[in-house]
């Protein structure tokens, strides 16, 4: 019985070897890819209201959409998206 456990060590240390160097692999490549900055948030100037959830937001860094030939500002994507047309 020993003896067929003896056996096994050759096999599970190249095991554990190949683990270990897929596994640095894998961290090197996560390393390695290039992370995008944040975009920069546009404060100040003059505050708009958003029609849909009622938050304030500066018209510089607004999502927009013309309705009638008139801007209207909105805090994100969502709301943008909610506002019927």
């Amino acid at each position: 019985m020993l003896r067929d456990l003896l056996e096994l060590v050759p096999y599970l240390l190249l095991f554990l070897i190949v683990r270990a160097a897929v596994r640095g692999f894998l961290a090197d490549r996560r390393r390695a890819r290039p992370v995008r900055p944040p975009e920069p948030i546009q404060s100040g100037g003059e505050l708009k209201k958003d029609p849909v959830c009622g938050t304030y937001v500066s018209a510089a860094g607004s999502f927009t959409r013309s309705v009638n030939g008139q801007v209207i500002h909105f805090c994100s994507k969502e709301c943008r998206d909610r506002y019927p047309q």
